[in-house]
């Protein structure tokens, strides 16, 4: 039978061990093409590259057994690149994002990169996951995670996503053994509270690094936070359209 296509990318480069390790998860499964950022992305969002021309180049990390490319620009130009030009002629049946190095549960898909590759393979009706790992570190162990994370994508190809094209999917930082299963959840309110810490350079100038605190603002059992505080993987359906449809009727005022 002839294998998926499957388009992996992610958001902290082309060689973080999150990466490495949905690779090896989904060369199991089917046929690989990986694009992915040449330097870490983190936290760019939806952003793409405008102002100067991308450069794409083999990835020697990757290419003795995949077709595989580092890009110069964001995770969404990745997805573009190989959406609209690498794989224009080709079918994709899954676009997997990550493994991520840090939680993008709640707000946090606003501001990932990792989720935002995934959302843009979506938007053209493609099935798309993004995967994260709560650990931030460099060397986090992903081998918890991988039985997870291949039963997730066997399961969405076979049956295909159903009023969504997106999932977010979180996996707590445990054991294999501790993780108590999968819940389909929605996101949990919750909002970054920022702060700027002043510091002066050696030569006398000012700079300022961003740091913030991150506040829950509910604790309802439906939601993805309170999945993962409870050992559960959190999967969101997710989508771009960001209309408030509770308002249309409620704005009637403004119609002239």
């Amino acid at each position: 039978m002839k294998k998926p296509l499957i388009l992996v990318t992610n958001d902290d480069g082309i060689s973080a061990p999150g990466l490495k390790a949905l690779v090896e998860v989904a060369s199991e499964i089917g046929e690989l093409v990986i694009v992915a950022p040449d330097s870490p992305q983190s936290g760019q969002g939806h952003a793409i590259t405008l102002k100067d021309p991308l450069r794409v180049h083999s990835a020697p990390t990757y290419n003795d057994r995949f077709e595989a490319y580092e890009c110069s620009g964001t995770p969404v130009d990745c997805v573009k690149f190989a959406r609209d030009l690498l794989l224009k002629d080709r079918t994709i049946d899954l676009c997997i994002s990550g493994i991520n190095h840090g939680s993008n549960a709640s707000i946090n898909i606003i501001y990932s990169g990792t989720m935002s590759a995934a959302m843009e393979a979506s938007i053209s009706g493609i099935d798309s996951i993004g995967f994260s790992l709560l650990d931030y570190s460099w060397d986090a162990d992903f081998e918890q995670a991988k039985p997870f994370i291949r039963n997730i994508i066997l399961q969405t190809l076979e049956h295909k996503l159903s009023g969504t094209n997106l999932l977010n999917v979180n996996i707590p930082n445990v054991k294999r053994a501790d993780i108590k299963g999968v819940r389909i959840c929605k996101q949990a309110n919750a909002a970054w509270s920022e702060a700027y810490v002043e510091a002066t350079d050696p030569r006398g100038g000012k700079y300022y690094w961003l740091t913030g605190e991150f506040n829950e603002h509910d604790s309802d059992e439906s939601t993805d936070l309170w999945a993962l505080k409870n050992g559960f993987i959190s999967v969101v359906p997710s989508k771009h359209d960001l209309t408030a449809y509770e308002a249309l009727e409620q704005l009637h005022w403004l119609n002239q």
